[in-house]
């Protein structure tokens, strides 16, 4: 099996204090795609470079302290991609892929690996302006990826898809994270461009008109369907979120049919906190 994990770090520090090498070496994952290190590449040298034998792959924000991602990697990967091309959210440090080409390979000869990070809306009307640019921008860059290789993209996608993704929908409505339009990018992002429908479409009404049909598949719903509780993987720092459970399910692993076919089982670790984020590992059935 191939064990792939996805972990918000809330800082890598931070994590690092509460514990989180001890787990990896524990869990023995064979990538774990991070993000949030908050950090820049001298805070990374000869101290984060590698976790338990790991090695790591990086993407950091020009601005010190705020975002960025990486990937920990057991196996070489072919080919890393630091960045998918976008003036604005490239200084941002949102997204590192990494490549596991290997032409002898029965089971997805073309793979991609990627961490990423999508911005948040909950500041402010700017950034949610920001976060609608990203996602306008990623569809099309995923639907092109989609056609050459497989892939899958794991990360804090900052966006609960559906009513069965968070405790509070019917108070969170026009929040960021669950807002109708965020929402119908998923939707659009999931749906297989010959299976439209009408409830679908009226969704939709107010996103992008050219999304059309990602075919993309959210792998920890292809396994638990119709779980609630117990598949969020975020909670607020306010009051009692986490002892009450009062979560959000932000966390994903997004592939490409033919890889999401090959996940076995997943499971989102809760004996310790290193974040306010829960990871979330997803088991396939693949030999890189």
């Amino acid at each position: 099996m191939f064990k792939l994990t996805s972990l918000n770090l809330n800082g890598i520090r931070s994590a690092a204090s509460k514990g989180l090498q001890d787990w990896v070496a524990q869990s023995m994952p064979d990538c774990i795609c991070v993000q949030e290190l908050k950090a820049q590449a001298f805070d990374i040298s000869n101290r984060f470079e590698q976790i338990a034998g790991l090695k790591g792959y990086f993407q950091f924000a020009e601005k010190k302290g705020y975002s960025g991602v990486g990937i920990y990697t057991r196996h070489e990967p072919s080919d890393v991609m630091v960045g998918y091309g976008s003036p604005e959210f490239d200084t941002e440090g949102r997204y590192v892929e990494l490549r596991f080409d290997r032409p002898g390979r029965r089971q997805s000869p073309k793979l991609s690996i990627i961490s990423g990070y999508f911005p948040s809306g909950s500041s402010g009307e700017e950034r949610q302006a920001a976060k609608f640019r990203f996602l306008s921008e990623l569809y099309p860059h995923l639907a092109a990826l989609k056609q050459t290789r497989d892939f899958v993209l794991c990360g804090d996608i900052n966006i609960a898809h559906q009513e069965i993704d968070l405790k509070n929908f019917k108070s969170n409505q026009k929040n960021s994270g669950f807002l109708p339009e965020e929402r119908a990018w998923m939707t659009e992002l999931l749906r297989d461009s010959e299976l439209m429908n009408e409830a679908a479409d009226e969704l939709t009404q107010r996103a992008d008109r050219s999304l059309r049909g990602g075919g993309m598949v959210d792998v920890y719903r292809k396994l638990q369907p119709t779980t609630t509780d117990a598949a969020y993987t975020w909670w607020s720092n306010r009051g009692q979120a986490y002892a009450k459970n009062v979560g959000w399910r932000l966390d994903y692993h997004l592939a490409t049919p033919a890889f999401a076919a090959l996940a076995r089982s997943e499971h989102i670790y809760k004996e310790q906190r290193f974040s306010d984020h829960a990871p979330m590992t997803v088991d396939y059935e693949f030999a890189p």
